[in-house]
């Protein structure tokens, strides 16, 4: 069975971060369909304070 990492990515110059690992497709893509996983769609107090210090973001996944 393929496994499945979520990566976080930044629009500006910071380094990906590899944030879950080992997930099924079904997982991933359920992680990645959550508006929080984003910059431009979450709402949470924690998620708006995380793009205030890094800038816009947004989780991805591929092959572990």
């Amino acid at each position: 069975m393929e496994r499945y990492k979520i990566t976080r990515l930044f629009f500006e110059d910071i380094r990906p971060r590899t944030i879950k690992k080992g997930l099924t497709l079904e997982e991933a893509r359920k992680h990645c369909q959550d508006p929080e996983t984003s910059s431009s769609t979450c709402t949470s107090a924690k998620r708006k304070a995380y793009t205030k210090a890094h800038g816009p973001w947004f989780d991805s996944y591929d092959h572990a």
